[in-house]
């Protein structure tokens, strides 16, 4: 049986009952006026079905979401700063509860209410605290455990896993970091400017259609990082207000937060380079992939169709590398083994020449 049918019946029986015990309080009351058709056993019926339908369809909302959504949000969460919230929540309550006693002595409500009132706002402050000052909790931790702690401070953290990372609007449209992401091959925080999430969304509304489109499936692949990705996902507000267009605020943050931008923009990149910013170059990860093939080396390509110069026909590799057959036209159409016989590096990518060899149907 799934989860959410468990939870549903759960939330059935519970709000159920609740309706039931809610009708045998009410109906008394109404049953009283003489314009009131039922009795007490069928409005408790009727208040308890209700109840437990409302129970069926509502609880899935009130619980499964928030708890699948709370759940996301700890695994995004790195582990410092997630027993920095810990540390400042039981801080917060333990405070809390040393105030409890002397509030409770209030005259009434405010005793029996301010004590409640009290733990959850100790307990609110110590995880606000905790979360904008996590080097105090570390402080604390490294008194508390100073044999546990020094070993870890002793070891150097290599600095591709210790660097932010800083999408641009390209690279999250293109859409391919949500796959490497999941690879893992990235070590760090991915960080998203929110001037860049307001391009985005700018692209988003545009009236033109396909950049309407690019933009939306850019938002959806944001949306995916934040829920899928291993890697931990931040927004944040921080910005160069002395500067207008966002690659040269997007370099600006990346200097100060000593981080690496994650894109595919050819000018973006160069001009990071130029100013000593450590740029990860999607197209650059997948031209590095791609398949590796040497002179004499045979494989099989099926000829989709014919080259510039005569004579040639041309296929595709499955990492998208063009392969320029000679003496090929005549194979268009079919899969035929060939040889490789030089193979060209252009700014556009990886091409290699083959030649012909035995058709294969």
């Amino acid at each position: 049986m799934k989860s959410s049918l468990i939870i549903r019946i759960i939330g059935l029986l519970i709000v159920g009952s609740t309706g039931v015990a809610l009708g045998n309080s009410i109906a008394p009351l109404l049953i009283q006026f003489s314009w009131f058709p039922l009795s007490v056993t069928q409005v408790t019926i009727i208040i308890g079905l209700l109840g437990g339908i409302l129970g069926f369809f509502l609880t899935p909302l009130l619980v499964t979401r928030p708890v699948e959504k709370l759940r996301n949000t700890i695994q995004q969460l790195p582990a410092q700063t997630l027993l920095s919230i810990t540390l400042g929540l039981f801080i917060g309550l333990a405070f809390g509860a040393l105030s409890a006693y002397p509030i409770s002595l209030m005259p009434q409500p405010f005793g029996e209410v301010l004590p409640v009132v009290g733990a959850i706002g100790f307990g609110y402050l110590g995880m606000t605290v905790a979360t904008s000052r996590p080097e105090l909790f570390q402080s604390i931790r490294t008194r508390i455990f100073p044999k546990e702690t020094a070993p870890v401070q002793e070891q150097a953290v290599p600095a591709q896993q210790s660097t932010p990372v800083l999408l641009d609007t390209s690279v999250i449209i293109d859409g391919r970091i949500a796959d490497i992401c999941r690879t893992g091959f990235i070590q760090g925080e991915l960080i998203v400017p929110l001037f860049v999430l307001n391009e985005l969304q700018h692209v988003a509304d545009s009236a033109d259609t396909l950049r309407r489109n690019r933009g939306r499936r850019g938002l959806e692949i944001l949306r995916q990082l934040q829920d899928d990705s291993p890697i931990p996902v931040r927004l944040t507000d921080a910005d160069d207000i002395s500067v207008r267009e966002v690659d040269d605020k997007l370099i600006a943050l990346a200097k100060e937060l000593e981080g690496a931008i994650l894109t595919n923009d050819y000018n973006l990149n160069r001009v990071a380079e130029l100013q000593s910013v450590r740029v990860l170059n999607v197209n650059e990860l997948a031209n590095a992939v791609k398949t590796v093939l040497l002179p004499g080396e045979s494989f099989t390509i099926h000829v989709l169709q014919e080259g510039k110069e005569s004579n040639q026909g041309v296929g595709y590799l499955d990492d998208g590398t063009m392969v320029v057959l000679e003496d090929g036209a005549r194979y268009i159409g079919a899969t035929v083994d060939v040889t490789v016989s030089k193979v060209l590096q252009t700014a556009a990518g990886r091409m290699i020449f083959a030649r012909p060899g035995d058709e294969r149907a």
